[in-house]
């Protein structure tokens, strides 16, 4: 597979990879928009523009547009993160275009009309009352707000409710006009499709975007750490433990990724092993680490039974920090191999090989070969992992935790566990 990367005289940035073998092709547009653009005022605008580019544009009405990408067999979907907005689909090979001028018109030509803006609205709130009702996803939200308070990346992407009611057409139309333009977007493409036919699509469908520059998030994030509890009558409690991660262009950064697999990635990590498997004092653990431009986040979850809170944290803070001293060269290969297979996995499907493209130019302004991770990945040794952990546990923690949480200790007596070990 070879991707190719071509900049559009509109601006736009088209990045492809042609999997000839395939007889389906996935396409996408991701803007450069997301949560940590908003400012306060607009606190959920980009999910809610990302829900109503389905709700009817100059051409199409909102069940046409349903109608006329199920006809093909194709499917169409969208999502927004943190930094950034996507829409994407997943047709024939030779239903390329008619993907290509849908996700167009959605995005260029959406009319955003009044009575849809309201129902919509309704939906947001009942999908804000889902997460409510879902507390290992809500504690998340607890976290990111807890580790960075009273900025954008720390707010919940779908927004508030109260804030939510508020927007109207305007709102949108404002935040359009600052948020997408031709130099805010990369449009990706994987499986059966020819690099330039998607370019000349895509110049002519894209014409409607207006010229301009991504929109910088600032001010820039600061990691602080801190504490959220919220006690709730639940069989379990749901607990996130972390601390400041790595930017994903930070030297360091696959150094720790490497370290998260290692200690609680899987079913041979030590957090697996050690607290559910030797102890039995959970169902669910697991680390992660994410990266963002100019910051991360690293940590665990887990949920338990109000009897063993007391004894989980303690055990599992003790599994980290000994990893940060400890890890083995075993386990270090085990978490190796399981980023390799991640990602070897995602070149062989194409709507994960088009994101992963889309994002990395988005991210770096070219596609990372698979040689070039893999190499980067494999030239780590145990001593860089062991520092790249090290540094994440030095950092100010952040805790979050929803139900019998009486017992989680606080971020001051996490730091100094971690100082004993």
């Amino acid at each position: 597979m070879s991707a190719r990367v071509t900049t559009l005289p509109s601006g736009i940035r088209v990045v492809t990879d042609a999997m000839p073998h395939l007889e389906t092709a996935a396409l996408g547009v991701w803007i450069g928009a997301g949560s940590r653009h908003e400012r306060a005022s607009e606190h959920g605008l980009s999910h809610l523009l990302e829900h109503m580019a389905f709700k009817g544009t100059q051409r199409r009405s909102a069940r046409a547009i349903a109608e006329e990408i199920e006809a093909a067999g194709g499917d169409l979907n969208a999502a927004t993160s943190t930094e950034h907005t996507a829409y994407y689909a997943h047709v024939l090979a030779e239903d390329a275009p008619l993907a290509i001028d849908i996700l167009a018109d959605i995005v260029t030509d959406s009319i955003f009309d009044t009575d849809e803006l309201e129902r919509e609205k309704g939906v947001i709130l009942q999908e804000i009352g889902a997460v409510e009702d879902t507390p290992d996803d809500l504690v998340f939200d607890l976290f990111n707000a807890s580790a960075f308070p009273d900025q954008p990346i720390g707010r919940p992407i779908l927004g508030t409710p109260e804030q939510i009611s508020r927007f109207s057409r305007d709102s949108i139309g404002v935040y359009l006009e600052s948020h997408y333009s031709s130099g805010a977007t990369v449009f990706g493409a994987a499986g059966a499709i020819e690099h330039e036919r998607i370019c000349d699509e895509v110049e002519r469908r894209f014409c409607g975007l207006p010229a301009g520059r991504a929109a910088s998030a600032e001010p820039a994030a600061r990691y602080l750490g801190g504490e959220l509890r919220l006690k709730r009558r639940l069989e379990q409690a749901h607990i996130v433990i972390g601390f400041e991660g790595l930017s994903y262009a930070d030297d360091d950064f696959y150094a720790l990724q490497v370290f998260a697999n290692a200690v609680g990635g899987g079913m041979s990590s030590r957090l697996f092993q050690e607290v559910r498997e030797t102890r039995g004092l959970a169902y669910a653990i697991h680390a992660f680490h994410w990266g963002y431009s100019d910051t991360g986040l690293f940590g665990f979850y887990a949920a338990t039974g109000a009897k063993d809170v007391a004894e989980l944290v303690p055990v599992a803070l003790d599994c980290l920090g000994e990893a940060a001293q400890g890890l083995t060269e075993a386990e270090a290969r085990r978490a190796k191999a399981q980023m390799k297979v991640s990602l070897l996995a995602a070149l062989e499907s194409p709507s994960p090989r088009c994101e992963q493209i889309a994002r990395q130019v988005m991210a770096f302004d070219r596609v990372l070969s698979r040689a070039e991770i893999i190499a980067m990945i494999d030239g780590l040794d145990i001593a860089h992992i062991r520092a790249a952990g090290a540094r994440a546990l030095g950092s100010a923690p952040t805790v979050a935790a929803i139900g019998p949480v009486g017992k989680v200790l606080s971020p001051h007596r996490i730091a100094q566990r971690l100082r004993a070990c």
